[in-house]
């Protein structure tokens, strides 16, 4: 192990005789998709292994023994400070009873894929598994392999990154996520059958700077019922006075998804449309990892860390803003939630400056002649 200040360890052997292997990953919805293909790079390099996602109840809800893929068994994680939140009417449950439940698993491995880990190396340190390995900030204590946390850097590759420290070797450079019939039987019980080709619009985002606004959102879909497609707006329940802030604004008829769809039906609606419309968020990804072609609003720095590097079915448009509307900070080292940039704590969107017809151009060329 290296001292703290010093350098991190440089190794990509195999661990020998690995039989269970402990991921975690407990985060946002996009977050998760951007660690598949780490998930996929362990499952070639340790064929044999049980791969046990440490997540949250939506993680088990998703991965229900139903869908195929790198994840054979998820244990939902306590909620606690840097790891997750607490949903709603979610019990209380006590970090200890889960660490020692997880030490009785006698994992071989523990994987850290969740951030800096200040938070998170402890638990992951707490498995007592026999490697552990991860990323490391500055204000984290070290696992016997890591790599140091950088700000700026794609997704999917910081994670490839750190299992490579394991031996394991990238199989794919783009998530996957596998639709199962129950997603789409789901989809088509909630929107019924698809009769002309389907655009979704998502104007969500969990921070309020990465959110297009709804009436942008609007005038794109007036445009797509005019060409000939149908539009729905999807979302949480919690989204609805936003979702409906979209279907008001649009002369167009539109149809509001909010709080219909579970993940899975989400999932199967997705893989069914011609195109997703969306902010910096959980579904862009989603759509891009089933194969749905994406028109995703960035803000600069988030293009860097999450938009898909590929162009033959993605089009990230970005948003040259720097300086906070509203104080005029300088933003430009980064707006994730927690870092917001010079100090500056207002919500205000960074991506008004993208146009309608920046997005209309790009969903043009991507559904010309489909």
């Amino acid at each position: 192990m290296s001292r703290p200040d010093g350098p991190p360890p440089a190794s990509g052997e195999l661990v020998p005789g690995v039989r269970r292997i402990a991921v975690l990953r407990a985060n946002a919805l996009g977050d998760f998709i951007f660690v598949l293909p780490a998930l996929e790079a362990l499952r070639a390099a340790y064929p044999e292994a049980e791969i046990v996602l440490l997540g949250a109840p939506w993680h088990a809800e998703l991965f229900d023994g139903r869908r195929p893929g790198p994840v054979d068994r998820v244990l939902v994680v306590p909620p606690g400070p840097g790891i997750r939140a607490a949903g709603p009417d979610e019990p209380a449950a006590s970090p200890e009873d889960f660490l020692a439940a997880a030490r009785r698993e006698r994992f071989d491995l523990a994987v850290q894929l969740h951030g800096g880990g200040a938070n998170s190396n402890p638990l992951i340190s707490g498995l007592g598994a026999r490697v552990t390995v991860g990323l490391r900030a500055e204000d984290a204590p070290p696992l016997d392999r890591w790599l140091r946390y950088v700000i700026y850097q794609p997704e999917t590759v910081r994670y490839l990154e750190v299992v490579g420290l394991v031996g394991a070797a990238p199989v794919t450079w783009t998530p996957r996520l596998v639709v199962t019939d129950h997603d789409r039987a789901e989809a088509e019980r909630v929107t019924g059958r698809a009769g002309r080709p389907r655009v979704a619009l998502h104007p969500g985002a969990t921070d309020a700077r990465r959110r297009w606004p709804p009436e942008r959102f609007a005038a794109v879909a007036d445009r797509l019922v005019t060409d000939g497609y149908d539009v729905f707006v999807t979302g949480s329940a919690g989204e609805r006075e936003l979702t409906s802030r979209v279907v008001a604004a649009a002369r167009e008829p539109v149809r509001d998804l909010a709080g219909e769809l579970s993940l899975g039906g989400l999932v199967g609606f997705l893989a069914g449309c011609a195109a997703l419309v969306a902010n910096d968020t959980g579904p862009v990804h989603v759509a891009g990892a089933v194969g749905t072609p994406t028109v995703g609003v960035f803000w600069v720095g988030n293009v860097i860390n999450c938009a898909t590097p590929l162009r033959a079915r993605h089009r990230p448009i970005i948003s040259w803003t720097l300086r906070c509307p509203v104080c005029g900070a300088d933003c430009s080292r980064d707006i994730y939630p927690d870092r917001p940039g010079d100090g500056c704590a207002h919500r205000e969107s960074f991506v008004t400056d993208v146009p309608v017809s920046e997005v209309l151009a790009a969903l043009a060329d991507l559904t010309a002649g489909g």
